[in-house]
Formats: C-alpha cells, sequence, structure tokens
C-alpha cells in the first residue's frame, strides 16, 4: 500500500509523492528526487522538522528531545526522518522548493470547451495531456500560459483532484491577456502548458461546521473542495454564501444545486449586489452570513474573493467578536501577472 503525502512548501509551491507501506517520508521525498532539509537523517539535529497538517503517521521514539520536543510532537510538528505515514498527509515544510531543488511541474493540455457564461465569467475547460501526474489538493492553484506569450496568469482549478479534465473559472476582463484571447482566439485543441499546483489555500481535514464564502469567480476552489466533500460524505454541515456583483454573473448554479444534492448537510444562499437586482438576496455575503453559520466560532470559515471582499469578511467578524477556529482565505486579483 503507499499513501498519498503532499508537501506544501514556504513558498505555496505543491508537489504530492507517495509513500510507500513502512516507509520513512524523508526517503520517499529522495526517492522522487525532492531533497527536504536534512542533516543526520537520525532524529538527532531536528533539521528535518515540519509540521503534518493533516492525516496519521507513527514516528516512534528513536529521536532525541533536543530535535523535537513532547510539546512540538503534541502541536503536529514531525521530523521527516523518523516519520512513517498511516495514512495519506498534508505536510508543511517551512522552506522554499528551491531550497530543496524543486522545479515547478509543468503540464500540457488541448483546450476541449471555452464556454462564455456570462459578460463577466468564462469556464475553460482542458483536456489534459496526463491526468494521473497531476496532483494537486482541492483549493490551489497553477500559473496558466497565455499562447504565443510567454505570461501566465494564476487561476484556482474548479475542477477536482484526479479528473481526466481541467476546468477553471476565469473572470472576463475588458482587455485582458488571457480573457482576450479566450474569447477572441481560443478553440477546440489549441494547446496549453500551466505550472503548479501552488498555493496554502486547500480543504483540510472536516472536523467542524464549515462555512464557505465566494466572491465572483472565487468561487472555483470552493467548487473543487465540494466535489471531493461529495464524494468522501461529511456529517459536518456546509454552509456556501456566493456573492456576484451582477444577476448575470452567477454561473454554476445547476452544478451547486447538484452537489448540494449529494451533500445532505450542505445548504447554499446567493446574493446579488446589485440594487436594481431581482434577485431575492441583495447586498454582500456578510449581510447573509447569521449566528446559527458562524455557530459562536466553532466552525472552519474558506472565504475565496477579491481583495475588499476579504477585508470586510474580515471586519465583520472581528465587530461581531467572532473567531472561527480556522479561517483560511485566498485573495484574487483580476489579470496579475505570474511568472511564466
Amino acid at each position: 500500500m503507499a499513501f498519498r503525502i503532499a508537501l506544501n512548501f514556504e513558498d505555496g509551491a505543491t508537489r504530492i509523492i507517495d509513500c510507500n507501506d513502512g516507509e520513512k517520508v524523508l526517503n520517499a521525498a529522495y526517492r522522487n528526487k525532492i531533497n527536504l532539509p536534512m542533516d543526520c537523517s537520525d532524529g538527532v539535529c531536528g533539521t528535518c522538522k515540519c509540521r503534518c497538517e493533516q492525516g496519521s503517521y507513527d514516528q516512534g521514539d528513536e529521536y532525541i528531545e533536543d530535535a523535537l520536543s513532547e510539546d512540538e510532537a503534541a502541536e503536529g510538528m514531525v521530523l521527516t526522518c523518523q516519520m512513517v505515514p498511516s495514512s495519506d498527509c498534508v505536510i508543511q515544510v517551512p522552506v522554499p522548493s528551491s531550497a530543496c531543488k524543486l522545479k515547478p511541474a509543468g503540464h500540457e493540455a488541448a483546450v476541449a470547451s471555452v464556454e462564455l457564461m456570462s459578460d463577466s465569467t468564462i469556464i475553460l475547460t482542458l483536456d489534459l495531456d496526463t491526468p494521473e501526474a497531476l496532483a494537486f489538493l482541492p483549493g490551489q492553484y497553477v500559473n496558466l500560459t497565455v499562447p504565443g506569450t510567454s505570461e501566465s496568469r494564476a487561476y484556482s482549478f474548479s475542477s477536482k483532484p484526479g479528473a481526466e479534465q481541467a476546468s477553471f473559472l476565469i473572470r472576463n476582463v475588458p482587455g485582458g491577456l488571457m480573457s482576450g484571447w479566450l474569447s477572441d482566439q481560443a478553440k477546440g485543441g489549441d494547446r496549453m502548458r500551466f505550472a503548479g499546483p501552488n498555493g496554502s489555500f486547500f480543504l483540510r481535514q472536516v472536523e467542524r461546521p464549515l462555512v464557505m464564502l465566494a466572491g465572483g469567480t472565487g468561487l472555483a476552489p470552493l467548487l473543487s473542495m465540494l466535489e471531493i466533500l461529495a464524494d468522501r460524505g461529511t456529517d459536518q454541515p456546509i454552509h456556501l454564501i456566493y456573492g456576484v456583483t451582477h444577476d448575470g454573473d452567477l454561473v454554476e448554479v445547476d452544478r451547486i444545486n447538484a452537489l448540494a444534492a449529494r451533500l445532505p448537510t450542505m445548504t447554499w444562499a446567493s446574493c446579488v449586489a446589485d440594487e436594481a437586482s431581482a434577485h431575492p438576496l441583495k447586498g454582500y455575503v456578510t449581510h447573509h452570513l447569521s449566528d446559527d453559520h458562524l455557530n459562536a466560532g466553532d466552525c472552519d470559515v474558506y472565504l475565496c474573493g477579491p481583495p475588499p471582499m476579504v477585508e470586510a469578511v474580515r471586519l465583520f467578524l472581528k465587530d461581531k467578536g467572532v473567531e472561527p477556529a480556522h479561517f483560511y482565505y485566498e485573495k484574487f486579483a483580476a489579470s496579475e501577472p505570474v511568472p511564466a
């Protein structure tokens, strides 16, 4: 049996490797040509210390207190030279990926479809050349290169890990390099390249009620998370609030309803900020986030949207005096260039 180990580096790069039954994480990483920090490999120096965010494991007692204290071990700190997983795990590595001689993983695909869902939103679907080579955590993003240029843009997957196709919700920005190519030039079969995955915004282990807040195309990573939750099942309540500016900006409503049908504990609502809207719920997501949803802070909040929305939610929670058990968020700005 092999376990899937997600190594999430300080710079946001992620690489998912297989770790064999009884194999130590450090050895599995080296086998996959990832040079995790280490000096002794015997549980003496503590150089390989990381944090295990998710999963079960054993690291025995063949290491010294100076390398890993009891308090650190109780907080989820691990020595990768001693850690033997007994399930899939997510490990935070406290150094940049470049320090481990890890190059960005490149992938290629063909355009399957480009759908103009509204004036503001495009759905891009790609047929992956090697789906088995693309491993990511639900909620993460990649850097898509604009064909014919050396420039890339960052987009979160709206599809789930392991799918044959990758999909993205892309904001249709007037004059935008990527959205302009998609609107005016892209056709089925066109080749595209991307690098990744990246990002620390991903689904963690579900141990309490979830509150998911999406602004516009910030819905994408939450859809990826919900797909995985629907596959796995959960007995925890999930509430999604999806906010947009205009009526026409609401997309993937049928998909959300289908996910809710597969998740008996899921409820959701959408709201439109435009005062002229005929939508039943108007205003911003904070106008429709109730005390019941927040559960006196015993909840995990996942938020993805433009910077003003993220700050508004942060201030809303602060003013209410509610501190969620965990608050994961990702800000995005349209057409922000990223390295190719």
